[in-house]
């Protein structure tokens, strides 16, 4: 588990870099051509890699933002050969974005309401 977490941090410092120029589009291209590794999954790892994103969020060294925690999530969601989608929803009013994890149409990095609470804009 804590090689887990240390690879997620990198993955943290990775993706803040995509965010602090201010390329969103880099971000969402990175994620949107992550291909699902033909490694078998194994029980557990879709929890246990939230898990260690989760982590990993409370030692770095800023706050994490939504979409930055959900690429990460992605990355290493998919790296483990579960195929994770990052979703990006909107809400009217208050108008407000988020960004979440799905596996199998299952929200997996956040409350399972964010289907129901966000209007999906975008899913990589």
């Amino acid at each position: 588990m804590r090689l887990l977490i240390w690879f997620a941090l990198v993955e943290l410092i990775r993706h803040d870099l995509f965010l602090r120029r201010h390329d969103f589009s880099a971000l969402h291209a990175k994620v949107h051509l992550l291909p699902v590794s033909t490694r078998p999954p194994q029980p557990g790892d879709v929890e246990r890699i939230c898990q260690a994103v989760a982590y990993a969020c409370i030692w770095y060294l800023k706050p994490v933002l939504c979409l930055q925690r959900s690429a990460v999530a992605v990355t290493l969601l998919r790296l483990y050969g579960i195929p994770a989608e990052m979703v990006i929803g909107a809400q009217r009013l208050p108008l407000k974005a988020h960004a979440w994890v799905e596996v199998d149409g299952r929200v997996v990095n956040d409350k399972p309401e964010v289907q129901s609470d966000y209007l999906v804009m975008e899913r990589c």
